[in-house]
């Protein structure tokens, strides 16, 4: 889809050109300090104080992270707050919005929240994004971008509001302590450090100092107790469990396969995979040809699971680098075990870091909405321009490892997943080397290499037209949704290095 050169409500944009620009220049910026004289308390009684405190005024930016995921209660609380203070077009900067997030579409229709920068967006909140409700278009970055775009001071925040599962009275934080506890607070590692202000909202005040931190009291202004932040079972959703699907579990084979005929399932093999069922399946394959082969892995990264705990406990792998926990076995691994370690997202998949882990993984696998025969990946919008979610830390793992691997069947739900041109170009395909379905493994003509290690290991290789083919006959599928080109942009898609990859046009209307 054409983009603009200049975008209402987002401003002038630097187009997509490649995957492998030339290197950015990090340009780290700080908060303004404000020191707290000795024996001022940082303890405030209630959000309403804690916001007023900090001078929040119309027009600001507030930040939220998602390590609760569809639990979460902070942004709500604090939210409903600012709307009855009379504060309006504020932007909300939350690392992802979930369907626990529905309030924020009253706020944004009372012209409270009038722009939103997120890195994953799905239920209500995407569905009046959708449908035009945001005056200004929703920005969607990667998890590496958010954190790249923070640190340059390109998204820049005012207030920064962080669910803890446990603080002490002097503003330490950290996730593995009281009923809440969520694990490593990778995302909000970078809020705290930069935002103008710091606000910790915890149901487990504890007196100082805590035993653990994730954010230490240096970075933190108040401290406010509440009844509960949220319900940490609901880390948990229907897309971070492992699939049960017989086609699911066929695919997660085959594409275990993949990755040992790769040549890089040796000692010192790192490994990440997506929250996606497949994607957690072929977890559990590669731990079996892991065990027979005798490999022992450097580390496993990324949202940590139940699955990718289970391998380290089995020693196949020396260290977990953990940026969320995706289920509350992970989270018991970061409380208990010693080499589970807590990473910010910087520290994660920032592209103007000197060191970002994405950039040392052997291998990542994930899974696509859409795949196209340019071996684009879509996992952001469909039908039309229906928001499902975005790119998270997709288009980052795939650019910095040295197998990324997408694992899709080839339908479903009655509609292609490979097809000519994906609606929503998330991830570029010039980063995605090998696409795993139930009829074949497809491998990206830059991958001459590839292809031939798994031609020689019988793997079975089709080219990505035939899948094209074989999915378009299996779902005899009619015409999509079409875009108007001329109707309004409702969401503005980066690249990790903060490019305009693509634009997301309101459905069915101007």
């Amino acid at each position: 889809m054409a983009i603009p050169s200049f975008i209402e409500g987002y401003g002038e944009v630097r187009p997509f050109t490649t995957a492998f620009a030339a290197p950015l220049d990090a340009v780290r910026t700080g908060a303004r300090i404000r020191s707290q004289r000795p024996g001022q308390s940082k303890v405030l009684p209630s959000i309403r104080e804690a916001i007023l405190a900090c001078g929040l005024k119309d027009g600001a930016t507030v930040s939220f992270h998602h390590h609760l995921r569809n639990g979460d209660d902070v942004l709500r609380a604090v939210m409903h707050e600012i709307a009855a203070l009379g504060l309006r077009d504020i932007r909300v900067a939350a690392s992802s919005l979930f369907p626990v997030h529905a309030p924020l579409v009253a706020h944004i229709r009372s012209g409270v929240v009038t722009g939103i920068v997120s890195n994953y967006i799905t239920g209500p909140v995407a569905e009046a994004i959708t449908a035009g409700a945001l005056p200004n278009p929703a920005v969607l970055q990667t998890h590496g971008g958010r954190a790249r775009a923070i640190e340059a001071g390109e998204l820049t925040i005012d207030v920064a509001f962080v669910a803890a599962p446990a603080a002490d009275v002097y503003g330490n934080l950290n996730g593995i302590d009281g009923p809440s506890a969520c694990g490593p607070l990778g995302y909000p590692m970078v809020d705290a450090r930069h935002a103008d202000r710091v606000v910790a909202i915890t149901d487990t005040l504890s007196p100082h100092p805590l035993t653990s931190i994730d954010i230490a009291q240096d970075l933190v202004d108040y401290v406010v107790p509440v009844d509960s932040i949220g319900d940490a079972s609901k880390i948990v959703s229907g897309t971070t469990r492992v699939t049960e699907d017989p086609v699911g579990l066929a695919i997660a084979v085959l594409a275990a396969r993949v990755i040992d005929a790769s040549g890089l399932l040796v000692d010192g093999f790192s490994f990440q995979t997506g929250a996606g069922g497949i994607s957690l399946a072929v977890a559990q394959d590669v731990a079996v040809i892991m065990r027979d082969k005798g490999v022992t892995g450097s580390f496993a990264a990324g949202g940590v699971h139940a699955g990718i705990v289970a391998m380290f406990r089995q020693g196949l792998f020396r260290t977990l680098f953990d940026v969320q926990c995706f289920d509350l076995s992970a989270v018991a691994s970061y409380r208990e075990d010693r080499g589970h370690m807590a990473m910010s997202a910087s520290l994660y998949a920032n592209p103007a870091s000197k060191g970002a882990l994405v950039n040392h993984l052997d291998c990542m696998v994930m899974g696509a909405a859409e795949v196209d025969i340019g071996f684009n990946v879509n996992v952001t919008a469909v039908n039309g321009g229906t928001i499902i979610g975005g790119s998270g830390g997709h288009a980052d793992t795939a650019a910095g490892a040295k197998l990324a691997l997408v694992t899709t069947r080839l339908a479903a739900g009655g509609a292609p997943k490979i097809v000519d041109a994906v609606e929503c170009v998330t991830t570029p395909g010039e980063t995605i080397d090998v696409v795993v379905t139930e009829a074949g493994v497809a491998v990206n003509p830059r991958r001459a290499d590839l292809r031939e290690r798994l031609a020689a290991a019988g793997m079975p290789l089709v080219e990505i037209t035939r899948l094209r083919d074989l999915a378009s006959r299996q779902t005899q599928a009619t015409a999509r949704p079409r875009i108007d080109p001329q109707a309004r942009i409702v969401a503005v898609v980066e690249y990790r290095d903060g490019t305009v990859i693509d634009v997301i046009r309101q459905r069915g209307g101007k």
